[in-house]
This record gives C-alpha cells, structure tokens and sequence, in this order.
C-alpha cells in the first residue's frame, strides 16, 4: 500500500500544474486539491482520478465522434463555445448589436 506522504505529494505536484480558472478567481480547484492533500485519510483511487482528470486519460480512451462535435442542426455550435469562452476570458465581449440580431 502506498504511503500517505506518496499521495499527498502526488496530488500537491497534480494540484501545481493545475491552470487557474479565470472566471472564478476566489474559487480555484487548484486550492482544493491542495487541501485534499493534506487530508488524512487520502486514497490512491483519488490521485489517480486526479492525474485521469489532468491528462485528459478519458477524452483519448474514449473520442468524440465528429458527429457528436458537429451536430447537423448547428454545425458551429461548439466552436463557437470555445471562441466566446476564450475571448471572455481575455475580456473580449460580443457588441450588443451581434447579441439582439444572433450573429457571430
């Protein structure tokens, strides 16, 4: 059985190279897998889903189909997603013209 020390450094290393979250800076995953670090009753089960989550283990065991990523009734609708997400976090906001006629 692995250590308690083991799985908290494992988990403290997850935690350091975990990105910041800028639409929520007060609240960070960061900050709360370094607290369950230091819990005493630490599993390996959740470091490893930890490190699972970090190195994306089930989006490349299991990939989205391109049907799934590009439905056809709106074929953009996940790219768009990720462009608004980006530019929100840049602090880039749509003009209201583009938001009260929908266009992107």
């Amino acid at each position: 059985m692995t250590s308690t020390t083991k799985l908290s450094s494992q988990l403290h290393r997850i935690a350091a190279q975990w990105p910041a979250d800028p639409f929520r800076p007060h609240i960070q995953l960061k900050s709360f897998m370094e607290a369950l670090a230091d819990h005493p009753r630490l599993t390996a089960d959740a470091v490893r889903a930890a490190d699972a989550i970090q190195s994306n283990a089930i989006q490349r065991r299991y990939p989205l189909s391109e049907k799934l990523l590009r439905p056809k009734a709106m074929p953009l609708h996940y790219a768009r997603l990720v462009e608004g997400h980006e530019k929100a976090a840049q602090g880039i906001g749509r003009p209201w013209w583009k938001i009260f006629f929908n266009v992107w």
